[in-house]
C-alpha cells in the first residue's frame, strides 16, 4: 500500500506529460483505498448519531446523551457493528428512556384553563343578565325611548359577543386531541368570522353610547330620534362593510388556516385599525364629558359641600368606564405581545363580565326601572290578593245560602211519625 504522500510527491517529479496519468493512478487508489475500509458507517437514526465502527464493536448510548427530554433516564441504548451493518436499536427508545414531563408547558396549559374557565363563567353571567335586561325594557311600554333603544342594542352586540365566543370554542377546541393550528375548514373560519364581526358591533356601539351622550351634552334642544337611524348604521352597518373587506382580503391573500392568527399585520389591521379609532373617539368623549360634568358640580347653583361634589364626580366617572369601555384603552396602542400576562387578565378575566356590570348600572340598579318594577310586583301581589279575597267571599257566599236552603227545607217538610204510632192508628181504625 503506497503512502499518499509518496503519491503526491511523484507528481512533482515526472514528466509533466504524465501528470494525467499519475493523477488517475492516484484517484483509483483513493478509491480503492476507501473501499478497503471495514466496519459499519456513520448513521443518524432521528434520535442519535451513530458514528463509525468497526466489525464485533459494540456502542452503547445513555439515555441522556440522546436527548434532554430523557434527562431523567439512566438507561443505555445498543448497537452492534456487524458484517452486514448496524443492527438494530436495543431497546428500542420508547422502552429504555422515560421522556420528561414539559412542566413549563403543562402550566401553561394549566394557565390557559383557568382562563378558560373564568371567561365561560362571565359570558355566562352576562347573558343571563343581558337577555333579562332586555325583557325588562321591552316589556314595559315606560321604558320605550332612543335612549334605551341603544342601551337594547349595546345589550345585543354583548349577547352576540358572549355567544361567538361560545360557539368559537365549540368549533375549534371540539377534538382536545387535535391541533387547531393546522384546521383550515369552512366552518372554523365562519367561526371566526363571526366571532369578529360581534368584536366589531360590541366596539362600535360602544362608540355609539358615547355619541349619544355628546349629543345630548351638547345639543340640549335635538331631537334624539333623529340620529337614531345613523346610529344604527354605525353600529351595525360599518362592522358589516370592515369584515367583509377582512374575509375578502383572507379568502383571496391570506387563506390560511382558520383565519385566527395575526400573523400578516397589513391584514390583521383591517380589523385593529378601526376598533382603535373607535376607541381614540371614545376616549376623548370621555374626557369631555368629565370635563362638562366637572364645569356642572361647580356651577353656584349647585349645592354641597366639594366632598359631595367629588363623590357625584366619581360615581358619574365609574358608570362611564364599562360603558365606554375605557378599561381597553390601557393596551390599544401598544404591541399585541406586551404585557402579555395583564392583557390576559383584563381581556379574558375582567372584560367578560363587563356585559353583566353594564346591564347591572344601566337597567337593574337604574332608579325609574326599580320603581316600575316595584309598582308592577305591588300591583302584582293587589291583584292577587283581590282575587284571592273575592275568591274567599265567593266561597262564603255559596256556604251560606246552602246553609239556608238547607233550613228552608227542612222546615217546610212535613215531620215523619214513628212506627208506633202509625201502627196504633191502623189498629183503632
Amino acid at each position: 500500500m503506497i503512502p499518499v504522500a509518496l503519491i503526491t510527491l511523484k507528481v512533482f517529479f515526472i514528466h509533466p506529460a504524465s501528470v494525467s496519468t499519475v493523477l488517475l493512478y492516484s484517484s483509483n487508489r483513493f478509491i480503492h483505498l476507501f473501499s478497503c475500509i471495514s466496519g459499519c458507517r456513520t448513521e443518524w437514526d432521528v434520535f442519535w448519531c451513530w458514528y463509525r465502527a468497526e466489525v464485533g464493536q459494540v456502542v452503547n448510548v445513555s439515555c441522556p446523551e440522546v436527548s434532554q427530554f430523557f434527562a431523567i433516564n439512566h438507561g443505555f441504548i445498543i448497537r452492534n457493528c456487524t458484517k452486514s451493518g448496524w443492527t438494530k436499536v436495543y431497546p428500542s427508545y420508547e422502552n429504555v428512556c422515560k421522556i420528561v414531563e414539559d412542566v413549563e408547558s403543562e402550566t401553561e396549559t394549566t394557565y390557559y384553563t383557568t382562563f378558560r374557565q373564568v371567561y365561560t363563567a362571565g359570558y355566562a353571567t352576562s347573558l343571563i343578565s343581558l337577555i333579562s335586561a332586555i325583557f325588562v325594557f321591552t316589556a314595559f311600554r315606560k321604558f320605550h325611548c332612543t335612549r334605551n333603544y341603544i342601551h337594547i342594542n349595546l345589550f345585543a352586540s354583548f349577547i352576540l359577543r358572549a355567544s361567538a365566543i361560545f360557539i368559537k370554542d365549540a368549533v375549534l377546541f371540539a377534538d382536545e386531541n387535535l391541533d387547531h393550528c393546522f384546521m383550515s375548514t369552512t366552518s372554523c373560519k365562519a367561526a371566526v368570522a363571526f366571532f369578529q364581526f360581534s368584536i366589531l358591533a360590541n366596539y362600535f356601539w360602544l362608540l355609539v353610547e358615547g355619541m349619544y351622550l355628546q349629543t345630548l351634552l351638547a345639543l340640549t334642544f335635538v331631537s334624539q330620534k333623529k340620529y337614531y337611524w345613523w346610529y344604527i348604521l354605525i353600529g351595525w352597518g360599518l362592522p358589516t362593510l370592515i369584515l367583509t373587506i377582512w374575509v375578502l382580503a383572507r379568502n383571496f391573500f391570506d387563506n390560511r388556516g382558520c383565519w385566527d392568527d395575526t400573523d400578516v399585520a397589513y391584514f390583521w389591521w383591517i380589523i385593529k385599525g378601526p376598533i382603535t379609532v373607535s376607541l381614540l373617539i371614545n376616549f376623548l368623549i370621555f374626557i369631555n364629558v368629565i370635563r362638562i360634568l366637572v364645569q356642572k358640580l361647580k356651577s353656584p347653583g349647585m349645592g354641597g359641600t366639594d366632598t359631595n361634589h367629588f363623590m357625584r364626580l366619581a360615581k358619574s366617572t365609574l358608570f362611564l368606564i364599562p360603558l365606554f369601555g375605557m378599561h381597553y384603552m390601557v393596551f390599544a396602542f401598544l404591541p399585541e405581545n406586551t404585557g402579555e400576562n395583564a392583557r390576559h387578565f383584563l381581556e379574558l378575566g375582567l372584560g367578560p363580565f363587563q356585559g353583566f356590570v353594564v346591564a347591572l348600572l344601566y337597567c337593574f340598579l337604574n332608579g325609574e326601572v326599580q320603581a316600575e318594577l316595584k309598582k308592577r310586583l305591588w300591583k302584582w301581589q293587589t291583584q292577587n290578593y283581590l282575587r284571592y279575597s273575592k275568591r274567599r267571599r265567593t266561597l262564603f257566599t255559596l256556604e251560606s245560602s246552602t246553609v239556608t236552603q238547607i233550613s228552608v227545607l227542612e222546615k217546610s217538610s212535613p215531620k215523619v211519625l214513628p212506627l208506633s204510632e202509625s201502627h196504633n192508628s191502623v189498629s183503632s181504625v
